[in-house]
Order: structure tokens, then sequence, then C-alpha cells
């Protein structure tokens, strides 16, 4: 039987006041971020990218979080 390893990503989620509907980030290459709602076009990130961006978004007027996903090996 074969063993299956995972490993802990992170996407960023992003809730605007203005909506209050939860967005993702899709993209961090273009400025500024690329959002979608679909969770499954959310991007894949280590940590300190993920952070980064967390970073980056705390300027603008939204509440954003980590939120850690298992992905696998």
């Amino acid at each position: 039987m074969e063993v299956m390893k995972f490993t802990t990503k992170f996407i960023v989620k992003v809730t605007r006041a203005s909506s209050g509907v939860a967005q993702y980030v899709q993209r961090t290459d273009k400025s500024p971020i690329q959002m979608t709602s679909n969770l499954k076009l959310a991007l894949i990130m280590g940590k300190l990218t993920a952070q980064d961006t967390l970073e980056s978004l705390q300027r603008a007027r939204c509440s954003s979080e980590l939120v850690s996903v298992q992905v696998r090996a």
C-alpha cells in the first residue's frame, strides 16, 4: 500500500469590507494583485510568499488572512 505524503501550503483569503464576499489571491505578478472568488483558482504558495502577499494587502482596506491547505508532495 502506497502512503500519500502531504505538505502544507498557503492561500491568501481576502474579505473586502464593502462587499463582504471572500476572495482569494489568484496572481501576484501583476499590479494590482489579481483576485478570484473561485477557491480552486487560488494561488497555492509557500509560507514566505504568502506572508509577503499578506503584507502588501494590509495597506489596502480589506481583511486578509493566511489559510493553510494540504497538497500532495
